[in-house]
């Protein structure tokens, strides 16, 4: 642990925290501007969609680097190349003249920004002594979390006001802000000789970023009807089984991360923890996102204040963590995060086409204290066993799989939506016919009749829109079932001794 009073470690936290909330921010913020950008540069809805993939694609792929870089250049050099690139690019993201230009810079983007989540967590964890360590978190977790929620907010904001653009222009100051700081006062730690095996390096990139790219663009694409989606998901498993084929008979050749992080049972519970949160949380964002603006017809800058709620409880929550983080066990927290997370969640199947406000704002604010819950003490208890100089590259890893729940949860609910609301529109359009008496009540207070060309319209309008929400209703079945699958992998994480927990607060000489 680096020793830091109390003044250096606030300025320390704010530094990097910045970048971070800039780095998560992006990720969601550019969303809500991806209609205007299909304007400016005159592309496809499909060939838009590569403004995201990139990003997702080189973020995943350099993400698991996080410790190898950071022994290779130390971890203040590292922090300050990524901050300075990522703001570097943000710019050039928002000086695009086309979509060739504006794919590239988002490449490199993502390259630049794989490593600021892990890098301020494993230095948040280093700069607070272990007491204090679940305040550190709650920190940690409210950039995290509450930045993805509040994105398309000020995504929306800023693109209805000024243009897309300024979604990226609105990193510049913060990311030079953020610079200034890590210069002046992050603490650095020495550079290690660890040499990069390219061949390991290229199966794991292969194999992470074929994943990515099939579940990204997997529903778009009809999945395997599809030559390229079966073409990376080939190339994914084949980069999966040669890296672990290479670890495992070449001796002689160091792992891009370490074997023994897998050996640690709270992180891998912890990983697989977050994956399933991820998919809960981004799922029921999108598919709440699609419900609001598509059939309920809320603008979208409208549409980011119903959501914002949600990310105002995950702060609250995540204060009251920080606060009491020492005195309950951190499995009590996370179990009751994933209750909170299971019943808000349970609620939303009941929704329909004619519910209230307040309908959508109670399941969002019990799922941000419950996401709060369990953010913070699940973020702790999978860094809290490793050993320190697999800190760092444990973070790395940890926000790899928190980052694959996100994608997996969008293209889960994705192509869920899709096939049922196909299903439900065969099913509800069999009982359309001139032998059901409620099809004639249904027009009549329209002063409609079965032969006017408008009554085919508003019976497609319809049919549509109720076969919507019964897929929407599916997709929130499945999501509760996630929640419920989560609550026996908490009886897999372990809390440390207390003897051990004084042991470390002993410093040596």
């Amino acid at each position: 642990m680096t020793v830091v009073d109390k003044k250096q470690r606030f300025l320390i936290t704010f530094s990097v925290m910045a970048a971070t909330v800039m780095q998560v921010l992006d990720t969601t913020i550019v969303n809500v501007a991806l209609p205007n950008m299909q304007g400016t540069f005159s592309a496809t809805p499909d060939q838009i969609s590569w403004v995201l993939t990139s990003y997702l694609v080189a973020s995943a792929i350099f993400m698991p680097l996080t410790g190898f870089f950071t022994d290779r250049l130390g971890r203040k050099k590292y922090l300050f190349l990524s901050i300075l690139g990522f703001t570097l690019t943000s710019a050039c993201c928002g000086l695009a003249q086309n979509l060739g230009q504006m794919v590239l810079f988002r490449l490199l983007q993502g390259i630049f920004g794989a490593a600021l989540v892990p890098l301020s967590q494993a230095i948040m964890v280093d700069i607070f002594p272990l007491p204090e360590r679940g305040k550190a978190m709650a920190i940690w977790g409210i950039g995290v979390m509450v930045g993805p929620i509040l994105g398309p907010t000020l995504g929306g904001y800023l693109t209805e006001v000024f243009t897309w653009r300024w979604t990226f222009y609105i990193n510049l100051p913060v990311g030079l802000l953020s610079l200034i700081m890590a210069s002046l006062v992050v603490p650095d730690t020495k550079p290690k000789p660890r040499r990069l095996e390219w061949v390991s390096l290229c199966c794991i990139a292969i194999a992470i970023g074929g994943t990515q790219y099939v579940l990204d663009r997997g529903n778009q694409a009809d999945w395997f009807e599809s030559n390229s989606i079966k073409l990376m998901a080939l190339c994914a498993i084949t980069g999966f089984v040669s890296y672990v084929l290479l670890s495992v008979f070449r001796k002689t050749v160091k792992p891009i991360f370490e074997v023994d992080l897998f050996k640690d049972r709270n992180f891998v519970a912890a990983c697989v923890i977050m994956t399933a949160m991820g998919l809960g949380l981004f799922g029921s964002m999108v598919i709440q996102a699609i419900m609001l603006q598509d059939l309920l017809d809320y603008p979208a800058f409208t549409t980011g204040l119903t959501m914002a709620p949600r990310g105002i409880s995950s702060m609250i929550a995540m204060i009251i963590i920080g606060k009491l983080s020492t005195r309950v066990n951190p499995r009590t927290f996370i179990a009751t995060g994933i209750l909170l997370n299971l019943m808000a969640i349970y609620i939303c199947t009941y929704y329909s086409l004619d519910i209230s406000p307040g309908w959508i704002l109670l399941p969002g604010l019990m799922q941000g204290f419950g996401l709060g819950f369990v953010m913070i003490p699940l973020s702790t208890m999978a860094l809290s066993t490793l050993p320190p100089h697999l800190v760092t590259e444990g973070a790395g890893l940890f926000s790899l799989m928190r980052t694959f729940g996100f994608s997996l949860g969008i293209s889960a609910v994705t192509t869920i939506l899709t096939r049922h609301a196909q299903i439900a529109w065969n099913h509800l359009g069999g009982f359309i016919n001139p032998f059901n008496p409620a099809l004639y009540d249904y027009l009549q207070p329209l002063q409609l009749t079965l032969s006017n060309p408008l009554s085919a319209f508003v019976l497609a309008q319809e049919l549509g829109a109720q076969s919507m929400m019964l897929a929407i209703v599916d997709v929130y079945i499945m999501i509760t079932w996630s929640f419920i699958c989560m609550l026996p992998m908490i009886l897999l994480l372990k809390t440390r001794r207390k003897d051990s927990l004084q042991a470390e607060q002993i410093p040596i000489e």
